[in-house]
């Protein structure tokens, strides 16, 4: 029934063609998916839950400065951008042609501004500063020798004032739910965390093991 319903019954082989995501408003995103290119390279289904969240209108995205983590086709930057942000879609060099492709594909759409970005965790993000409003991340908690740099990244990119929205599926297969578990214990040194409870999520594009938290920097304590 409903999105939910049709997730659960997706073959494995969905990708190497357009998938679109409707939109409360104007014609769908058209984002190309390839068979080749590993993890980056199909549309997750917590990037689609991500992407109709933006568009609950939950957070103000109009002339605010956005930066996506590990975008992979761009889906939920290039939702942001059309929702008016100025958004820099962020990947490793080997995914920059399919997020050129997919920015050129709705650029009609863009109501903010667009662009694609190498952007490696761990490495250097003087090219990103001062620090956006919002980061967006889908899925991007897989690799354990991955866990350290993105956080390193993590705390490098946000300001004060940066809100941190991550979605990620919840896995229970292997190592995924310790993977997860040292994340969000690593996570909280420095960031505090909120869940977005299921009903503020998209009506349909929500489902009970797709979770968004809201993140923010603690603020440094000031002593006596």
């Amino acid at each position: 029934q409903g999105w939910a319903g049709r997730r659960r019954r997706r073959a494995a082989a969905m990708a190497g063609f357009v998938r679109e995501l409707e939109r409360r408003a104007g014609p769908a995103l058209r984002l190309e998916q390839r068979v080749a290119g590993g993890v980056g390279s199909v549309v997750w289904d917590a990037a689609l839950v991500l992407a109709k969240f933006l568009e609950t209108g939950a957070c103000p995205l109009a002339r605010r400065h956005v930066l996506e983590l590990g975008a992979g086709t761009g889906a939920v930057g290039i939702m942001a951008a059309t929702l008016g942000a100025n958004v820099t879609v962020t990947d490793l060099e080997e995914l920059q042609e399919l997020l050129r492709v997919n920015i050129e594909n709705n650029k009609h759409l863009v109501t903010g501004s667009l662009r694609a970005k190498v952007l490696k965790w761990g490495e250097d993000v003087t090219e990103f500063q001062p620090p956006p409003d919002y980061i967006l991340m889908a899925d991007c908690i897989y690799y354990e020798e991955s866990l350290e740099p993105l956080l390193k990244t993590l705390k490098e990119l946000t300001g004060p004032d940066t809100c941190v929205l991550c979605c990620y599926e919840q896995r229970t297969m292997g190592k995924n739910p310790e993977i997860e578990r040292k994340y969000f214990e690593l996570l909280q040194m420095d960031f505090e965390l909120e869940k977005i409870p299921l009903d503020k999520h998209d009506e349909e594009y929500r489902s009970e093991d797709i979770h968004i938290m809201n993140i923010h920097r603690k603020q440094a304590q000031v002593g006596p």
